[in-house]
């Protein structure tokens, strides 16, 4: 059985991510990272929102960190 669970937010055995992770489709801040049994997925907030439903049916665990996004 998969342990699959959506973070708002990191809990204390995950790291936040930060400026220094990149998407790894187009370079942009990543503000979603997807744990897969292969390894680490990031995304910007645009490719995250094309893939979100995939992710979460297949990533062993999805940190979702958009929430943080503000605009000006």
């Amino acid at each position: 059985m998969n342990a699959r669970s959506t973070l708002e937010r990191p809990n204390a055995n995950s790291a936040v991510l930060t400026a220094a992770d990149r998407c790894d489709m187009c370079g942009a801040r990543a503000w979603v990272r997807a744990t897969m049994a292969s390894g680490n997925l990031h995304f910007c907030a645009h490719h995250a929102r094309n893939h979100i439903d995939a992710l979460r049916l297949k990533a062993l665990e999805v940190v979702d960190e958009r929430h943080l996004l503000v605009e000006d």
